[in-house]
């Protein structure tokens, strides 16, 4: 019997004990009890709430201990719908705390709302404070003469809180930058002007305005560095030139071949009458012997122009050997005195 009640005894015990860790597991106890040593006042109900909404306790009682002690006024609801909506509430006291410690009004709904659209709300503020500066990449532009201008321009920027939302980041700001450097160098008649002047690009940038409608106040925009690059126009005139020889070679190529073409016609053309020649010169024995069969080509003057044709061929041999040209009508009178 003693036996029985020893066992019930020592499993009721254990039965409490894994009732209270559980409970314990469940109740945030230890960040109730830290709550109130700070002087928060947060009910044990509302802690198992969070439980059962899914929020861990940690993230809203601690950022909830350090906006008390920095005396700001938020509330639970505030922090847990923030978490809910996927905000960093941590962040966001951080920030309350940074922006009243250097008097910037900022309201929690604001900063929750920063925070919301992707932003850094506590970089913000410390941008406000602190400005920042942002260094453009390598500009190049080309002045009127044809001189090619690199330029590399820091600004410094703060941030403006009231256009945190909707506002244009940093690639805005250096693209606006990027724009005035190119338009103030290639108003420019020399680069020459831009290097004796380099706050000339300054002054242009500074008056267009540029950080109008972003979430930056442009402060200040420094010349860093203006270098000299490539001689744009030279090497566009001699890309023209080289583009025109080229266009005139194609013309002349062309023209060449057109005479080419117009040769071989001729060269055919020059066959062709030989040919005909040939064709004529093969009718001249068949009229000749016509001639004779008719009576009208005498024998004696078949053999003389057989005679004057051979002294003719004998002339073109030895002028074809070096001999001077024959006289015109040479062999004629010769074959006539024979």
């Amino acid at each position: 019997m003693l036996n029985l009640i020893g066992l019930s005894t020592i499993i009721l015990f254990l039965l409490v004990l894994i009732g209270v860790m559980i409970i314990f597991s469940f109740i945030p106890v230890g960040l109730w009890i830290s709550a109130l040593a700070a002087g928060v006042r947060v009910g044990i109900f509302t802690l198992v709430g969070m439980r059962l909404r899914r929020v861990p306790p940690a993230k809203i009682v601690g950022p909830l201990i350090k906006a008390d002690k920095a005396g700001l006024n938020v509330t639970v609801n505030q922090l847990e719908a923030h978490y809910l909506a996927g905000g960093n509430v941590d962040r966001v006291v951080d920030a309350l705390i940074a922006a009243e410690r250097a008097d910037i009004p900022l309201a929690f709904e604001r900063a929750a709302a920063i925070d919301l659209a992707g932003r850094n709300v506590l970089e913000a503020v410390q941008m406000s404070v602190n400005p920042k500066v942002i260094q453009t990449p390598l500009v190049s532009a080309v002045a009127k003469d044809g001189i090619e201008v690199k330029v590399v321009a820091r600004v410094t920027v703060r941030a403006n809180i009231d256009r945190l939302v909707g506002g244009a980041g940093e690639e805005t700001v250096l693209a606006r930058v990027g724009e005035g450097v190119v338009t103030t160098v290639g108003s420019a008649e020399s680069h020459k002007h831009v290097l004796e002047n380099p706050d000339s690009i300054s002054r242009t940038v500074l008056e267009k305005g540029l950080d109008a409608g972003t979430a930056f106040e442009i402060l200040s925009i420094d010349i860093a560095d203006v270098d000299v690059g490539r001689n744009i126009g030279a090497q566009l005139q001699t890309d023209q030139a080289e583009a025109d020889k080229r266009i005139a070679q194609a013309k002349a190529e062309e023209r060449r071949a057109m005479a080419v073409a117009r040769e071989q016609e001729m060269r055919a053309m020059v066959e062709e009458m030989r040919a005909r020649v040939v064709e004529a010169e093969a009718e001249v024995p068949r009229a000749m012997a016509e001639a004779l069969r008719q009576g009208k080509l005498g024998v004696m003057d078949y053999y003389n122009m057989q005679n004057l044709l051979a002294d003719t061929r004998m002339r073109e041999g030895l002028a074809r050997m070096g001999g001077g040209p024959a006289e015109p009508g040479e062999a004629t009178v010769k074959g006539k005195e024979r």
